[in-house]
């Protein structure tokens, strides 16, 4: 089963660039893929660029609407996700456990539809 891991934090809260404390979070986060590759579960993933950089966009009554930004209006940002491919929710936890990002944010954990379950 496929899982996303969903990267939420609150960059305020998130160790400042350059700092010891961000080496160590960095090293976390390669500790973690590396983990993922080893275990032959990590499928793919990768870091957001700012919300700043983020564009929404809804249709309503048929008519495009785009917003500059994300729509969600919260202190945690979306900032990266995995996709991983575990047996059960128990390993996809064991696995977002290991994301440094948890120690000061969120990690959503969702299973992936397989809309094609023959492939």
């Amino acid at each position: 089963m496929q899982y996303m891991l969903l990267i939420y934090n609150d960059p305020q809260k998130e160790p400042a660039y350059g700092t010891p404390a961000f080496q160590e979070m960095m090293a976390g986060f390669f500790a973690a893929n590396a983990r993922m590759k080893e275990d032959g579960v990590l499928r793919s993933g990768e870091g957001l660029q700012g919300v700043e950089t983020a564009t929404s966009l809804r249709i309503k009554s048929g008519k495009v609407e785009t917003m500059d930004g994300p729509f969600a209006e919260t202190h945690e940002h979306l900032g990266g996700y995995y996709v991983i491919d575990v047996a059960d929710l128990d390993a996809a936890l064991t696995y977002a456990a290991l994301i440094p990002s948890a120690h000061f944010g969120t990690i959503e954990v969702r299973p992936l539809m397989d809309y094609n379950p023959a492939s």
